[in-house]
C-alpha cells in the first residue's frame, strides 16, 4: 500500500470514528443508576421560568448568580431552554440558548437537552411536587444536579426532601453550589 492510500485510508477511519462518536453523543441519555424520571409527566405544566435553588457547579455555569431557566414549547414538540444567570466576576448577564428533546415516551420526564448542536446530555426531573413549583433535576451522571423553583427560594421541607432524596442516589449533595437571587 502505498502513502497515499493510506492517508486516504486514515482520513476514512477518522471521518468514521467522528461520525460515530457523534451520533452516539446523539442518540445517548442517560440517568444515574437506581433515578427513575417522574412519571406521568405533563410538559406543559413544567413551561415557564424556574429559579436555580442550587447545583453541582460545573464549567458553564461557573460564577454566575440570579440563575434562572425558562421552557417554552417549540412547534415541533421540542422545548427551548433559555438559561440566564448574572456572572458576579465579570459583572456581566450571560445567556445559552438550548433545545430539549424527549429521551422516549413523552410522558416520562427523561429528555435530553443541547447547548451545541448535535451533542446532548441528560436532563431528567427525578421530583416533582404536585403543583410543579419545585422539582429536582439530573444529568446523565452524578456529577449534574439542580434545585429548581418557581420562585427565588424553597420551602426547607421540599429542599430537605429532594436532598435526602439526592443523597440516597449517591449524590455528594456538600459540593452543591447555592445560588443567591438578588
Amino acid at each position: 500500500m502505498d502513502k497515499k492510500n493510506i492517508v486516504i485510508g486514515s482520513a476514512v477511519g477518522t471521518a468514521i470514528l467522528s461520525l460515530g462518536t457523534v451520533l452516539y453523543l446523539t442518540k445517548r441519555s442517560s440517568i444515574p443508576k437506581g433515578a427513575e424520571a417522574v412519571k406521568p409527566f405533563d410538559v406543559k405544566k413544567y413551561m415557564g421560568k424556574w429559579h436555580e435553588i442550587a447545583r453541582m457547579d460545573y464549567l458553564f455555569e461557573k460564577s454566575l448568580d440570579n440563575v434562572t431557566a425558562e421552557y417554552s414549547l417549540n412547534e415541533d414538540g421540542s422545548v427551548k431552554v433559555i438559561n440566564t444567570g448574572y456572572n458576579y466576576k465579570k459583572s456581566e448577564k450571560e445567556e445559552s440558548i438550548g433545545r430539549a428533546i424527549f429521551a422516549g415516551d413523552p410522558t416520562e420526564a427523561k429528555l435530553k437537552v443541547s447547548f451545541w448542536g448535535p451533542i446532548y446530555g441528560g436532563y431528567n426531573v427525578i421530583a416533582i411536587d404536585k403543583a410543579y413549583k419545585y422539582a429536582l433535576v439530573v444529568g446523565r451522571n452524578r456529577n449534574y444536579m439542580w434545585l429548581l423553583s418557581r420562585e427565588t427560594s424553597m420551602p426547607e421541607d421540599v429542599k430537605n426532601e429532594y436532598l435526602q432524596k439526592a443523597k440516597e442516589l449517591g449524590f455528594k449533595i456538600e459540593k452543591l453550589v447555592w445560588s443567591e437571587h438578588k
